[in-house]
């Protein structure tokens, strides 16, 4: 077959998307010799990647996503490699791609937050380009030859919202982490130094779109950090500086809220170290497709203290202790619950390590290999 992996996202820097479409073709190319793969890159992420297979092609796609050359152009370039199948690994797929596809639908977020707070356009072009993030979302549903998502939940989310899609039209791969750690001996403390950390603290790392509600977790930080003891806490927030970071920003420093470090970008041998020191990783999100953070904090050893969406209870099962998101009362107590309790700490860190070998990025992509093969001719 000729294979096509809209790879434009590829890469660690574009968070859990990138990771994903990285993931996946690394390991396709490990597992698949008789295939021939044709990978669509932009410009900024083309010399990330280097293929390793002879049965692997990089190509330059430069259309930026969500964008009207993305859905005039690409499809194009697509048609000019005459493709038996195309994987896109988001729901953005160009409405004007007529040949055979399969997608993978991570999330529905933007059914559930198309709120104005979720973006920094003006509010009538913001409205329009939600609706048209409506359209391409149920284009790719309906139009694909079959959908990929990332757990049961996001499965059970689009039976729910697109009743005409059978669930034989759904396959669930779930994503993995790195069951690894790049640690330098007697360097901690100076790595933590180097962004203004000192111990004790609770993490968070990831995005601050609206959804992951880390506007509740200050909240409840400064509820923790007012109780007897925990006064030397800190909450470290781990991701790159963007509006919705400096919005989150202005709030601690307009509330008055002490202790808090924001660290923007961390690279990942400096984000092991605050892994390993960490007191407590709290993971706040009101909504997850699949939620790979909190995996890849137990993977490093941390305990991990998250909400109790229905996706999180799926994927952490008994590894993570959960509190009601929407509470920031309750959240406080159940990270006091955990920092208070050595055991419960020991506990749920030997619980995560045994959690995260249940997850498999060679499995997911051998499952996504015998989706491809469905369609072979």
């Amino acid at each position: 077959m000729r294979i096509g992996i809209d790879a434009r996202f590829f890469g660690v820097r574009r968070k859990g998307l990138g990771r994903y479409t990285q993931k996946l073709i690394e390991n396709l190319e490990k597992i698949d010799s008789d295939n021939q793969y044709f990978i669509f890159l932009q410009r900024v992420n083309y010399e990330e990647y280097e293929p390793k297979n002879p049965n692997f092609i990089k190509i330059l796609a430069d259309f930026r996503w969500y964008s009207l050359k993305e859905q005039f152009e690409f499809p194009g370039l697509l048609n000019k490699y005459k493709l038996d199948l195309v994987h896109f690994p988001h729901f953005n797929v160009p409405i004007f791609y007529f040949r055979k596809f399969i997608v993978t639908i991570h999330d529905l977020i933007l059914i559930y937050f198309p709120t104005r707070r979720s973006s920094t356009l003006h509010p009538i072009i913001y409205w329009f380009k939600f609706l048209m993030y409506r359209l391409v979302i149920r284009s790719a549903i309906l139009r694909s030859k079959h959908l990929i998502t990332v757990s049961n939940f996001t499965k059970d989310d689009i039976l729910k919202n697109y009743k005409s899609v059978l669930p034989t039209k759904i396959t669930v791969t779930y994503e993995a982490c790195e069951d690894f750690c790049m640690l330098s001996p007697n360097k901690d403390e100076e790595i933590l130094s180097r962004y203004g950390i000192m111990k004790p603290y609770i993490m968070y790392v990831g995005n601050a779109y609206p959804h992951k509600n880390l506007e509740r977790l200050a909240h409840a930080f400064d509820r923790l950090r007012k109780s007897p003891g925990r006064e030397e806490m800190k909450l470290v927030f781990v991701g790159k500086e963007d509006y919705f970071y400096v919005r989150l920003r202005k709030m601690v420093e307009d509330e008055h809220i002490g202790n808090v470090i924001f660290t923007g970008y961390v690279p990942d041998h400096d984000l092991d170290i605050f892994f390993h020191n960490v007191s407590v990783y709290v993971w706040p999100s009101l909504y997850e497709g699949f939620g790979l953070s909190p995996l890849e904090a137990m993977a490093k050893g941390a305990p991990v203290v998250s909400s109790d969406h229905p996706c999180m209870r799926e994927i952490l099962e008994d590894s993570a202790y959960y509190f009601d998101a929407k509470d920031p009362e309750v959240m406080a107590r159940s990270i006091e619950k955990v920092l208070a309790d050595e055991n419960l700490r020991a506990e749920l860190v030997k619980k995560g390590y045994q959690q995260i070998k249940k997850y498999s990025w060679k499995r997911m992509a051998e499952q996504t290999l015998e989706v491809y093969k469905k369609f072979k001719n």
